[in-house]
């Protein structure tokens, strides 16, 4: 895999066996933040192209929010069962000290597998470089609230732009996952009047949404359930070529990170008529709330309403690009990132 970022770091955990890797891609418009995923992969290597891959969507997703920020992630690759207690403890303590190598370059945050309780142990050896944190200790606390919100704001801005409306009552919404960022873009579409199904491999985590009317959607159906929206809110990857045709939706706006799993989904997606978010900036607000709360000091009702406006005008420049320019919307995206980065952090 090629990969133009500016640097990395990679560490083997003898005591845990683990392995660790940060990727820094870009500091050009500020020092890089993205969070730390914990989980296991088939090898070091593939733990290290995760990083770089997930570092370059971070640096994006910062220049097309306006953030005086750049991009970077950290991987640690566990061994199959994972690690637990002590052990995991230690482990993220030893990750914070490679976070402190950096000093400052690269900044944490929780990601998958990780949490803010996480963020609190690896602070004690990385120090500041880390956001995130629970509240209890002057973080921001969990960040798929957030993300939830700007999510939500990007669904709103996406039927405007399909439907000429971006009331969302009555509209059919398909949310896969009801986790930290799923479950609470649901109650948010609800509170809207939105009819809304829902899948999950954790049936237990659809149970409470059921009770509010919220149909689930077997996982093995999710790609070509009838909806009006298709909103992945799980793991990346789900639209890919092959994925795709089978679509029954006319638009997609998500929360999970890298939903295209390859370079010709956008094409696909836009050859069908079916109008795609561009994942990095509809779920922007996890990363820029946590931001602005820890590092700039802004009340949580000034972060929220940031978060709304943020995705909103970023995501109808987007739009308006990709129809001035017959790009997809993708393209756009990244369009916008790369003017923003060239300019150094200049109006777009």
């Amino acid at each position: 895999m090629s990969w133009d970022g500016e640097e990395e770091l990679r560490e083997h955990d003898a005591e845990s066996g683990a392995f660790m890797a940060i990727a820094v891609h870009s500091t050009r418009l500020g020092p890089a933040v993205g969070g730390a995923r914990m989980k296991t992969y088939a090898s070091p290597d593939d733990a290290a192209a995760d990083a770089r891959r997930l570092s370059t969507a971070m640096t994006l997703k910062m220049a097309a929010s306006g953030m005086a920020w750049g991009g970077g992630k950290g991987v640690i690759a566990v061994p199959p069962g994972g690690i637990s207690g002590d052990a995991r403890r230690e482990l993220l303590r030893r990750y914070g000290r490679l976070v402190a190598s950096l000093d400052g370059r690269y900044r944490t945050a929780p990601d998958v597998g990780t949490s803010s309780a996480d963020m609190d142990v690896i602070a004690e050896t990385a120090g500041s470089w880390v956001f995130g944190r629970s509240t209890a200790r002057g973080g921001s606390g969990p960040s798929g609230p957030a993300t939830a919100i700007g999510v939500h704001a990007a669904i709103r801005v996406t039927c405007d732009e399909v439907y000429g409306s971006a009331a969302l009552a009555g509209r059919h919404l398909l949310v896969q996952g009801a986790g930290s960022v799923g479950g609470a873009l649901i109650d948010l579409l609800l509170a809207e009047g939105a009819r809304v199904s829902c899948s999950d491999l954790d049936r237990g985590a659809v149970r409470r949404f059921e009770e509010r009317g919220v149909a689930f959607v077997d996982p093995g159906a999710v790609i070509g359930f009838p909806c009006d929206l298709f909103s992945p809110c799980a793991l990346g990857g789900v639209l890919s070529a092959d994925s795709v045709p089978r679509l029954r939706c006319r638009a997609v706006t998500g929360g999970a990170n890298n939903q295209l799993a390859d370079d010709a989904a956008a094409g696909a997606l836009a050859a069908r008529g079916i109008l795609y978010a561009p994942d990095f900036i509809a779920n922007s607000g996890g990363a820029t709330s946590g931001i602005h709360m820890e590092a700039d000091g802004w009340s949580r009702e000034r972060v929220e309403q940031d978060v709304a406006d943020r995705v909103t005008a970023a995501l109808r420049a987007v739009f308006a690009l990709a129809r001035d320019a017959g790009l997809t919307s993708d393209a756009a995206a990244r369009e916008l990132a790369r003017r923003r980065l060239e300019s150094g952090g200049g109006r777009i």
